[in-house]
């Protein structure tokens, strides 16, 4: 199994012949442990087009020191509670996840699964080799409490793989205060004493992107992944929509690994930024590459196909067997026997192992090329360039008529399935203009926020309302499937009955959302 942690740390860099300073003098720290020291050996994998240095991952097998193994550090955040008043001081947040060492060159399979998504076929390969001779002092607080360390790094990095053999060797010290049970305060309290001493913040957020920029015709940070800049009420519509994008491709990208390691959240969560994607697409497709624009949502809806057979398959099968359980000794006993756990376990399964394949696809990877290519080069048409504020508020407009529309639709619809199949589109429904609200929440804050929260509600009651009824008819073929047993049939029409009940809650409890939030979502929402 994977270890993980969550590691929050400020790199400074500071002279060959620099004194550590009194750590006591730091505000907080009560007094300094005996410093400890190791050596350790690491050798840094990446692609030959350095993929992971550029979007700030490192991965490495070290030998040395208490944590021997694999690392993998992914992508940096900023770390909670950080005090945003000094920029200098802001710490970095990373999750990393260790191995244990196995073979030199073999990167675990579970490391693997969170580097697929980026390395998109690609293969990684030693790129650098540091050795460090690294210094612990631990720092306490007055009740004893192990806050944090400082690590004092005197590191030499040679280059790897390189076709006139290895590279020339560069050394460099620097210091890394690294959080263990302290606050995110301690790192603006330590800022003065720290720069005193010499050491000013890093400009670089490892030491592979150090060892690659100082070497001849490499810099990984030159082909680093953009930022995306939050949109404000004065930005163009492009901005708005980019940043929405580029949240969903971000979230894809950090779900991709749980999906392949079959984790029902992940699978949900993904699905999820998929339709968002597609749906802020489709709001606002009039601002693209038709062509192109066409293509990615078609691609994320095959996607979300995928996603969705496993995922489905999953809810419904936690869902019965909460109902199981709720039945009575006996029916219970009847209704577990195995054959509705069969049908879905088996659909569950196939799900996956499709799932699975379509993950490793050339197909799948070139979908995640092209959406990041339109998050950071938009095929934009001239309307673009028009207000977000304008354009948004439009969307919002047109996808809450398109909600009041189905509404009246379903309520003049016969009931029974044509009924059932109406209310599954007022979901649908309710799901964009909920997604595309969000998109409009940087130019129009709180109101979209409040739209987006009317139609979640109509989401989830009808959500609850259609899951019900695909239970409801589940059951009702498995009972009257040849060779169940009668005790197994009759569980099953007691659990049919039951979401008939459900379903009619469901609806009730939507008709009631629907009319609180009628004002909310009335004509000219924003």
């Amino acid at each position: 199994m994977v270890s993980e942690g969550v590691e929050i740390e400020k790199k400074y860099d500071v002279g060959a012949s620099a004194e550590v300073p009194s750590l006591t003098d730091v505000p907080g720290v009560a007094r300094v442990g005996e410093p400890r020291t190791a050596t350790l050996d690491a050798v840094y994998f990446d692609t030959g087009r350095h993929t992971l240095a550029s979007r700030r991952m490192t991965l490495r097998r070290r030998t040395g020191g208490a944590d021997a193994g694999w690392h993998l550090k992914l992508p940096p955040e900023a770390a909670p509670e950080a005090p945003a008043t000094d920029p200098d001081s802001a710490p970095q947040q990373r999750r990393e996840l260790h191995e244990p060492l196995g073979q030199p060159d073999v990167v675990p399979d579970r490391l693997m699964a969170h580097l697929r998504a980026y390395l998109r076929g690609d293969t990684v390969a030693p790129v650098v080799r540091l050795e460090t001779e690294r210094t612990t002092h631990p720092l306490y607080g007055e009740d004893g409490t192990h806050l944090a360390d400082l690590l004092d790094d005197r590191v030499s990095a040679a280059l790897l793989g390189a076709e006139d053999g290895p590279g020339s060797t560069q050394q460099w010290r620097e210091w890394e205060l690294e959080l263990v049970h302290g606050s995110p305060d301690l790192f603006p309290a330590a800022a003065a004493v720290l720069a005193d001493a010499g050491a000013k913040p890093s400009e670089h957020v490892s030491k592979l992107a150090r060892a690659l920029a100082g070497a001849p015709g490499q810099g990984a940070t030159d082909t680093a992944v953009p930022a995306v800049p939050v949109p404000g009420k004065k930005s163009p519509a492009t901005a708005v929509v980019t940043a929405y994008l580029a949240a969903q491709i971000r979230e894809i990208l950090v779900h991709d690994a749980g999906v392949r390691l079959e984790e029902p959240e992940a699978v949900h969560d993904m699905r999820s930024a998929a339709r968002r994607a597609r749906s802020a697409l489709s709001a606002y497709r009039r601002l693209y590459d038709a062509v192109t624009v066409r293509r990615l949502r078609d691609e994320l809806r095959l996607l979300g196909r995928l996603l969705g057979e496993p995922r489905d398959a999953q809810v419904m099968l936690d869902r019965l067997r909460g109902h199981i359980g709720d039945l009575p000794p006996e029916e219970a006993a009847a209704a577990g026997k195995g054959w509705l756990e069969k049908e879905l376990g088996d659909t569950l399964d196939a799900g996956y192992r499709k799932l699975q394949k379509a993950l490793l696809s050339e197909r799948y990877y070139r979908l995640l090329d092209d959406l990041e290519t339109f998050r950071d080069h938009p095929p934009v048409r001239p309307e673009g360039a028009s207000s977000g504020r304008k354009i948004s508020g439009k969307a919002v407009n047109k996808a809450a008529k398109r909600l009041r529309r189905s509404h009246r639709g379903a309520k003049n619809t016969r009931r029974g399935a044509p009924y059932e199949t109406a209310l599954h589109q007022v979901r649908k429904n309710a799901k964009k203009l909920r997604h595309v609200a969000e998109s409009a929440g940087p130019v129009y804050g709180k109101r979209a926020a409040k739209v987006a929260k009317a139609a979640h509600r109509q989401q989830q009651a009808l959500g609850d309302f259609h899951d019900s009824v695909i239970a409801r008819d589940l059951l009702a073929g498995c009972a009257a499937a040849s060779g169940v047993p009668e005790p197994v049939a009759s569980a099953y029409v007691t659990l049919k009955t039951r979401q008939v009940q459900l379903a009619a809650a469901a609806e009730k409890k939507y008709l009631k959302v629907r009319k609180k939030s009628k004002k909310r979502l009335k004509a000219g929402v924003l």
